[in-house]
Formats: structure tokens, sequence, C-alpha cells
């Protein structure tokens, strides 16, 4: 991966991407709010990586699928109809989409399945952002929620994800186990943005070596 696009560079999390790849002596192309993506913007290029707005994801989509590069995407609030298009993209070149980018929390939702092995108890997700944040649940927590509602029997019925908005917190997601002798909490706090631009980053020099697909930070666990 020697050349990257940044889509929604004029945001924080934009900001932080591009200081990783500086880091990483990558190049990087930056399109903000008043530099919009366009094909010529694209040419040469080995990699997208959007954290833009749920329009600026559709529009990175179709010219990356146009000219065949790699995209990486963590932005959230999406429509299921715009998560269509993400799996109609991935048929054609690879695509890796998290509502997420920390290593942390792919490897969260990975053990969430453990939880299954527990019998008589309650299961509840919780999390916690900025006050700024505007999806609610976060991606995250809803992730965390669909990992959960698979692992555990189909009968089973979760609670709605316990949202809280609050200061400026990154982000703390807990799910919690709880019977009438003991409670179990997985957790996982993000201390600063860096953690998803670190991982934005290694999931895109990752995702250059694959093939056509929809992938998720956890598959950078497999082997």
């Amino acid at each position: 991966m020697k050349s990257v696009v940044v889509v929604g560079a004029s945001g924080k999390m934009g900001q932080e991407i591009l200081q990783v790849l500086a880091e990483k002596k990558i190049k990087a192309a930056a399109c903000g709010s008043k530099t919009p993506l366009t094909k010529k913007t694209l040419l040469g290029k080995n990699l997208v990586i959007d954290f833009s707005s749920p329009e600026g994801l559709e529009s990175a989509l179709a010219l990356c699928v146009e000219l065949q590069i790699p995209l990486v995407s963590g932005t959230t609030g999406i429509s299921d109809n715009q998560k269509k298009k993400l799996m109609t993209a991935a048929k054609k070149i690879p695509v890796l989409w998290s509502p997420n980018m920390s290593l942390g929390i792919a490897l969260l939702k990975k053990s969430v399945h453990l939880l299954a092995k527990l019998e008589g108890f309650d299961f509840q997700v919780e999390e916690f952002h900025h006050r700024r944040k505007k999806d609610r649940p976060s991606g995250t927590a809803l992730a965390l929620q669909q990992c959960l509602t698979e692992a555990l029997p189909r009968k089973t019925t979760l609670p709605e994800p316990i949202v809280m908005r609050a200061g400026g917190i990154v982000g703390i997601h807990k799910v919690y186990a709880t019977s009438e002798e003991e409670m179990i909490v997985f957790e996982h706090q993000a201390l600063n943005r860096r953690v998803f631009a670190s991982g934005a980053v290694r999931a895109g020099e990752w995702l250059c070596q694959q093939k056509p697909g929809l992938y998720q930070m956890e598959d950078l666990f497999e082997v």
C-alpha cells in the first residue's frame, strides 16, 4: 500500500488517519467537505479510507467499484439500502466496513459467543460516548448486540442497548452477563481516537492483499 485517499479528511478521525499514514510514510490525498472525491483524485491510488457520511460513503463506493480500488470505511449511521450497496460492491472489489476500527473491539466481538455457554443469565449491552455523537445506539453497540443475539439460543430476547451521551467520552462498550449469583462484564475503553485511526490503516494494509468480498475487522484475526 503506497498511496491512499482519505475521504472525510477534514474531520477529527480523518486528521488522525492522515497523521498515522504520514508516520508510516504512506502517501495520502485528503478529500474533505471542500474537496470532494473525484476520479482524478483516485488515479494511481491503492486504497480509499472513508470516515465521512453515509452519502459520502455511497459516492466513494461507486467510484471505487468503477476504478477497482479497495475501500475501508468506518462511517456509521448507514441505512439498510446502503448496506446492500456495500454487499453489491464487495462482489467486485475488497470492502471492509466496520462501525469500530479498534482491534480490541474486534477481539471482543469474537469473544462474545462464549457467553452462550452460560445458563440462567441475563444479558445487556451498554455504551457511552461524547455528547456530540448523533447515532444512538452506536454502530458498535448494535454490532455487539447482533453478535450476542446470534450466539444465544433463538428464543432469547435481548433488551435494547443502554445508551449514555456525556462530556468528551471517546467510547466505552460493555457486555453484561448476570445471574442470581454472579456478574461477568466484558468491557472495552477507547482512550483516544488514535486507536481507530491505527486500526483503519492496518485494516487497509491487510485489505489490499485480499480478493473481492465484504470483510470485518474480526477477519484480521483469521489465519
